[in-house]
């Protein structure tokens, strides 16, 4: 049995006693006694950071993939990802934000390697305010920095957005952006470091049999046999879980675009700027920087059904023209901005963009995380600390009511 250094352990039992105070449903995490091999397929957001606190807490863990951490076709990919707090009603995600948050910033001063951006976020409200509303309390009740502008006062403060139609603005303090592709490399780079296994490979269907999953077979003929597993399986867990999953996770096709400042123009850096989310008719939001790839603006609304696997990813003219209309409307100064860079991504949905997180129906010991429904990102590491919990806890408590199978019933 591999020794877990004492330093190791007592840091992980330090994080999950902080974990505690902000997930009640943590509470019956216990030290293991006898140390177990657990797999997991997947390397993204869900899935690396999982493998990372499963480690962490002593198992022994085995990170599959079929194309490698933040890889072109994966959800996690691209440039970066926002980190923010405003969702509306939906408080446990407020919550997840804090905590994951913590951890961010936690494991970057660990590994000394810069992947959170703290430029703050800009929520830019004109007339359905509800959304905003509804989440200001949950926000204070969190301990999540922010301020209320009014509409003049965001124009003042950034003379460079259009504000004709803010009414008025949150902006979240400790909200920015992370870096995708880089963080999940990190996290892959910090798993191997502290003795996890790495596979680059493609699992076969799991066969789960008297109701525990005990082998799953790789694309190149291999076999592993695992006391539990965890599939954190991105746009394909619907595919590769046909029965259990299906349409419950439904990728979609969505566009990004970064277009190129003017030269020597420090308006729209992230020196001057925070990330913006523009929720009015629609949902636009960007991210200025993006460490000098450009400015970043994408458009929340789902696409259309997309194949993650085999899908061209090119962008249409149709949506380029959408951005660079909208970009002329709230960015003025960049109306005329060229394109730097595009890239397509999907998204994975969930039917209400709640994350799936619950155990296979069919298989005791094998766990179904998924959903991350476009938000799912920044949560990477928070996700991993509870899925971990509920994998190695003798007796884990019963989880949150939306993340369950069960809601999706039909």
């Amino acid at each position: 049995m591999r020794r877990i250094p004492r330093r190791r352990f007592l840091a992980s039992a330090a994080a999950a006693g902080t974990a505690h105070t902000t997930f009640p449903w943590l509470k019956g995490w216990i030290p293991m006694t006898k140390q177990r091999h657990v797999v997991v397929v997947g390397a993204g957001a869900f899935g690396g950071w999982t493998a990372l606190h499963l480690l962490r807490r002593g198992a022994r863990v085995t990170l599959v993939d079929a194309w490698g951490p933040g890889n072109s076709r994966a959800s996690s990919g691209g440039e970066t990802r926002v980190i923010r707090a405003t969702y509306g009603p939906r408080g446990i995600y407020t919550r997840m934000t804090v905590r994951a948050l913590a951890l961010w910033k936690e494991n970057e001063r660990r590994w000394r390697r810069k992947l959170y951006h703290p430029i703050g976020v800009l929520w830019l409200v004109e007339s359905d305010d509800s959304y905003e509303k509804a989440a200001l309390p949950l926000l204070k009740d969190a301990g999540v920095m922010f301020e209320e502008l009014s509409g003049r006062e965001t124009a003042r403060r950034y003379p460079q957005i259009n504000c004709e139609r803010v009414r008025w603005a949150i902006f979240e303090k400790d909200g920015g952006y992370l870096t995708a592709r880089s963080a999940c490399a990190a996290v892959l780079d910090g798993f191997l470091a502290e003795g996890g296994d790495y596979r680059q490979l493609a699992m076969a269907p799991a066969e789960p049999a008297a109701g525990a999953l005990h082998v799953l077979g790789l694309s190149d003929g291999s076999t592993l046999a695992a006391d539990a597993f965890v599939f954190a399986c991105g746009p394909w867990l619907g595919k590769l879980f046909p029965d259990v999953i299906g349409d419950r996770v439904r990728p979609t096709r969505q566009e990004v675009f970064f277009f190129g400042t003017p030269p020597g123009d420090t308006r729209f850096t992230e020196g001057a700027l925070p990330v913006w989310a523009d929720h009015g008719a629609g949902f636009i939001y960007g991210i200025p920087g993006n460490e000098w790839r450009g400015f970043k603006i994408a458009d929340d609304t789902r696409g259309p059904p997309f194949d993650p696997t085999d899908g061209e990813r090119i962008p249409t003219p149709e949506t380029l023209r959408a951005a660079r209309d909208y970009l002329a409307l709230r960015f003025p100064g960049l109306k005329n901005a060229p394109l730097v860079e595009s890239r397509v991504c999907q998204y994975e949905n969930s039917p209400d963009e709640h994350f799936i997180i619950d155990r296979h129906p069919a298989a005791a010991n094998a766990w179904l995380v998924g959903g991350g429904s476009g938000h799912g990102f920044k949560h990477g590491p928070a996700v991993g600390e509870l899925v971990a919990g509920l994998v190695l806890d003798a007796n884990p408590p019963a989880l949150p009511p939306e993340f369950r199978l069960a809601r999706l019933a039909p």
